[in-house]
């Protein structure tokens, strides 16, 4: 179990969520310069970081009777929700090197609205193993991943990507890591660093949440 997610309990101990929340908080607004291990202190000299983006993809269609869950398309709001998306991460420079997409239908085409905002469509990859998979199956498929690949975008689906990104996170903005904890919206987008240079090194609480984003986020900031 995720450290971060242990609650002392009477004679052992429990997740839960409301009381990470708290825990987070109170843990990471001690370090209002975000949190930096001694690692971390090093990455504006060395070139041994990997950033990883995890995209929920973005709202679709309602399950219906008859209707198989791999076929649920967007409706036009996960239309629009994608390309804002698309359009932030290019002008924040946030361009994959490579995606790895869940092979349902309401993935294939967050990522087909997304990538129009770039002006070179990044390599892109349909991993069966992210339609239900697990967080470890998909801390697997991700430590097969080339060491030159730097930066990596996986669009796939809750609970699994919420739960692998609170898996993951040591460190981060205190604000973003409360919203995170709460809830990884559709067409959520989370952006964590790395201190190493292989994909093989990446296990729990490894990763500095360098910062969460969604279209409502998004909206609220320029209003």
């Amino acid at each position: 179990m995720n450290a971060l997610t242990r609650v002392r309990q009477r004679g052992g101990y429990r997740a839960t969520p409301r009381l990470l929340a708290k825990w987070l908080h109170a843990f990471l607004a001690r370090h209002r310069r975000p949190f930096r291990s001694p690692v971390w202190g090093l990455l504006g000299t060395i070139d041994a970081v990997r950033r990883l983006l995890l995209f929920r993809h973005a709202k679709a269609q309602r399950p219906g009777s008859g209707m198989k869950d791999r076929t649920r398309v967007l409706i036009e709001r996960g239309r629009k929700d994608s390309a804002r998306i698309g359009a932030y991460m290019a002008a924040n420079g946030l361009v994959p090197d490579r995606v790895l997409i869940s092979p349902s239908a309401r993935t294939q085409e967050t990522w087909k609205f997304t990538a129009t905002a770039f002006s070179s469509t990044p390599a892109a990859v349909t991993a069966e193993q992210l339609y239900e998979a697990t967080p470890r199956a998909i801390v697997g498929l991700i430590k097969e991943v080339p060491a030159e690949v730097h930066t990596l975008l996986v669009i796939g689906h809750n609970p699994e990507l919420h739960e692998l990104a609170l898996m993951l996170i040591a460190s981060g903005n205190a604000d973003a890591c409360e919203r995170l904890q709460k809830k990884l919206p559709t067409a959520g987008l989370v952006i964590m660093d790395f201190a190493f240079d292989d994909w093989r090194n990446l296990h729990r609480q490894s990763g500095r949440l360098e910062r969460f984003v969604s279209p409502k986020l998004l909206e609220a900031a320029s209003s």
